[in-house]
C-alpha cells in the first residue's frame, strides 16, 4: 500500500507513524534487528497514535537489553505448522529424517499444524496427550510425538522468532522392552516375510544394527575382498562409525545381496547402489509387512489395558498384537554374542553401544539361561559332601 504521510518520531533510530492511502488509521514502523516492522495503532488520532508508537519502542529497546524478547508482528503471526516445517528440513538436512519420524509427526501436525506459536500453553498440549491417551497410544508414543512439538519449539527458539516455549509434559515408560528372539521364532518369521526384507532382518539378526543402519549401507561401504563392511559415521545414530567382518552366514547374505543388485528398470538392465533395497528403491516403513508376518507366524500377544487386562475387540474375542518389533533384533544379537563368548567390549563395538549401561539393557537374561543356570547349579551342589567331616580334638596339653 501507499504511503501518503509520515510523520517522524524523535530522534534517529525512533521510528515514525505513517497513513497509508485510503486510511485514516496511524501504524507505527519500527525497527527490530535491522528489519523495519509495521502495525495498527488502530486509532486516527496521532497524538494517541504516538503513545501506542512509544510503548512499542519501549519494547524493542527491552529486547535490544536482553530484559524481554519482544515479538514482531511476523513472529506473533508464526503457526506451529511453520515450525515444523523447519524441524522436517532441518532432519532432511542432517540426513536424520526416517519413517519413525514421519510417522510420529503426522499426528503432531494434524493436531496443532493451525495453531499460532504464542497460543501454544502447557495446558493444551496436556489436552493433546489425554486425547491420546483415550486413543489407546502407548505413553512411550506420546513421549515421542511431544518430543517433536519440542524439538520444533526449540528451533524457533534458537532462531529467536519466538521468546520461550511451553513446558512439555514426558509421561513416565515403565514398558521397557525385554523382547528377544529364540531362534526357532526368527526362522518362521523370516518365512513368513517378504523377500525383499528376508535378508535384511537376518542381517539385523546377525549384527544387532539399527534399521536405519542397515537401510543406508550401500556397495561402498562394503569391502567383498577385504571381508568387511564400514558403517559411515554420519549414517550411525550416535555418529560414530564401525566396522562389521563378513564370515560365514553373514558373508553368504552378502554375496546373495551382491548377485541382488542387478535389477531390470523400463525393460533396461539396473545396478543399484543400495544392498538391501525394494526393487532397486530405499527400503521404506514396512510395518505393515512386519504386522502381517508376525500374525503369520503365530508371534502375537493380547492388548492390555491400564489394568493390564485384555482389550475385547466387537466380536468379544480379546485384540491381538505384534508380540515381537524388529528392535528386538539388536537386543537378540548382544545377546547371541554374549552368550557365544564375545567379549563384551567387542560386541559393544559391533552393535554399536557406546556406554555400558544401555549394552546391560540389551544383553537380556531369558528363561532358557535361569535354566541353565539351576542346572550348573545342581550339577555344582550335587559335587559337595553330603556329611560333614569329623575334625579330631586335641589331647589334654596340646595345642
Amino acid at each position: 500500500m501507499k504511503v501518503v504521510e509520515r510523520v517522524r518520531f524523535g530522534g534517529h533510530g525512533q521510528g515514525s507513524l505513517i497513513r497509508y492511502e485510503g486510511s485514516d488509521i496511524w501504524h507505527s514502523a519500527y525497527c527490530v534487528r535491522g528489519k523495519e516492522h509495521r502495525e495498527s495503532t488502530r486509532t486516527q488520532d496521532l497524538r494517541l497514535a504516538k503513545r501506542v508508537h512509544r510503548h512499542l519502542l519501549d519494547k524493542v529497546a527491552a529486547d535490544r537489553q536482553g530484559l524481554k524478547k519482544f515479538l514482531t508482528p511476523v513472529d506473533r503471526g508464526l503457526h506451529v505448522g511453520e515450525v515444523l516445517d523447519w524441524l522436517a528440513a532441518d532432519y532432511r538436512l542432517r540426513g536424520k529424517e526416517s519413517p519413525q519420524f514421519n510417522s510420529h509427526l503426522k499426528p503432531i501436525r494434524a493436531h496443532f499444524c493451525d495453531w499460532l506459536v504464542i497460543d501454544l500453553m502447557e495446558e493444551s498440549i496436556d489436552a493433546y496427550i489425554e486425547e491420546r491417551q483415550e486413543a489407546d497410544r502407548a505413553s512411550g508414543t506420546i513421549n515421542r510425538e511431544t518430543q517433536i512439538l519440542g524439538q520444533a519449539l526449540r528451533l524457533a527458539l534458537k532462531r529467536r522468532r519466538i521468546p520461550s516455549m511451553p513446558s512439555i509434559r514426558h509421561l513416565p515408560e515403565n514398558n521397557a522392552r525385554q523382547g528377544f528372539f529364540e531362534r526357532p521364532e526368527f526362522e518362521t518369521l523370516v518365512a513368513a516375510l517378504p523377500d525383499y526384507l528376508k535378508d535384511f532382518t537376518r542381517f539385523s539378526y546377525l549384527t544387532g544394527w539399527r534399521k536405519g543402519e542397515i537401510i543406508s549401507l550401500t556397495w561402498a561401504d562394503v569391502d567383498r575382498d577385504g571381508g568387511s563392511i564400514r558403517l559411515r559415521p554420519e549414517a550411525s545414530k550416535n555418529g560414530k562409525g564401525r566396522i562389521v567382518v563378513l564370515h560365514g552366514e553373514l558373508d553368504a547374505l552378502i554375496e546373495r545381496r551382491w548377485k541382488a543388485r542387478l535389477i531390470e528398470r523400463d525393460g533396461k538392465p539396473h545396478v543399484t547402489d543400495l544392498v538391501f533395497h525394494r526393487d532397486g528403491e530405499p527400503v521404506g516403513d514396512f510395518r505393515k509387512a512386519w504386522v502381517t508376518a508376525c500374525f503369520e507366524a503365530g508371534l502375537v500377544e493380547p492388548v492390555l489395558d491400564e489394568k493390564d487386562q485384555p482389550v475385547l475387540g466387537e466380536d468379544g474375542k480379546p485384540k491381538l498384537r505384534p508380540s515381537k518389533l524388529f528392535h528386538d533384533l539388536r537386543r537378540t544379537a548382544a545377546r547371541n554374542m554374549v552368550r557365544a563368548g564375545v567379549p563384551e567390549r567387542v560386541a559393544m563395538e559391533i552393535i554399536g553401544h557406546r556406554t555400558r549401561s544401555m549394552f546391560d539393557r540389551y544383553n537380556i537374561v531369558s528363561e532358557d539361561d535361569l535354566r541353565l543356570a539351576a542346572q550348573k547349579t545342581n550339577l555344582y551342589v550335587d559335587t559337595l559332601p553330603t556329611t560333614r567331616t569329623r575334625v579330631p580334638l586335641p589331647r589334654n596339653g596340646s595345642r
